[in-house]
């Protein structure tokens, strides 16, 4: 597995995303309880970007500005739909 450095940890305070554009396309950082969760920045139902979603720090979760799906940012798994596709 390769590693792209996108920024610096002091980027993304706590409790906040941030996204950054790759090579390989658009992704989010979620910084949850001093871990750090990377993921595809389009949402599985309509490719709405979620680093313009709600962040749940407390639930690790982001909801999709678009149309409300919440995803698990551990996991990448939709726990409220209309997604039904895992990031």
């Amino acid at each position: 597995m390769d590693f792209v450095k996108v920024g610096a940890l002091g980027e993304i305070p706590e409790g906040e995303m941030r996204a950054y554009d790759t090579d390989a396309g658009r992704v989010t950082i979620a910084h949850v309880e001093a871990r750090l969760f990377a993921f595809g920045d389009e949402c599985t139902h309509m490719g709405c970007s979620l680093a313009e979603g709600e962040f749940d720090d407390r639930a690790a979760t982001v909801e999709c500005p678009c149309h409300g799906s919440v995803l698990d940012v551990e996991t990448g798994e939709p726990t409220e739909g209309p997604a039904q596709d895992a990031l």
